[in-house]
């Protein structure tokens, strides 16, 4: 199997990968757009801008993933599927409607929390208003800013087949005080997780208000 690639589609008996970079925030520089798109362009390979702002690069053969890795040099967005996974950001800083400039602390728990290794799949949303243009309330952990600009925590939201409605675990933050917040709930639920358990169904079965008295 082709290193931190997912099988496509099976084309006449030929197997054709994807593989997506990682792209802090959803913000990529100009350099690495022109890369990836340098990249396509040799490889004959498809590109597809994703729900969890990440571009796909599709219809890949095999035996070409080790080289494109190399010649992206970019990490993978998922090396274990069972962690943090993606931390997704609005554009709060240049949007009229954001109470808050996001960016900067979705760029602190990019950086603290991406890729940590948990039971289940984790998915975090960050957004400068209640607006959430970028469904924080239906993420795993959702960080939002009021309208006085104080920041407050929604956890367990889920979409799919069987959706959750999100519970509030906390409000009234600053941004240290979210990123604190969150180590003790990543880290709470990393002891207490059964194995491959989403933080929702976590949180159906410990209960939230045991939950609170563990982390806050």
């Amino acid at each position: 199997m082709a290193k931190y690639a997912k099988i496509q589609k099976n084309i006449d008996g030929k197997e054709k990968y994807s593989i997506t970079p990682q792209i802090p925030g959803g913000y990529i520089t100009p350099e690495n757009l022109i890369k990836i798109g340098e990249v396509a362009k040799k490889y004959n390979a498809s590109l597809k801008l994703t729900s969890a702002q990440k571009i796909c690069i599709g219809n890949l053969k095999e035996e070409d993933i080790d080289n494109i890795w190399k010649e992206l040099d970019m990490e993978p967005a998922i090396k274990n599927i069972c962690s943090v996974i993606n931390i997704e950001v609005c554009s709060a800083n240049f949007c009229k409607r954001s109470k808050y400039p996001i960016i900067g602390i979705g760029m602190k728990l990019t950086k603290k929390f991406h890729g940590k290794e948990l039971p289940g799949k984790v998915k975090i949303a960050v957004a400068g208003c209640k607006n959430a243009c970028i469904n924080a309330y239906t993420k795993d952990i959702g960080v939002l800013s009021s309208l006085d600009g104080k920041l407050f925590i929604v956890v367990g939201g889920k979409g799919g087949f069987n959706p959750r409605k999100y519970d509030l675990l906390a409000e009234g933050l600053c941004e240290a005080e979210v990123i604190k917040v969150i180590d003790n709930l990543l880290s709470y639920y990393k002891e207490n997780g059964l194995e491959k358990e989403r933080l929702s169904s976590f949180i159906d079965r410990v209960g939230i208000q045991k939950i609170k008295e563990n982390v806050l």
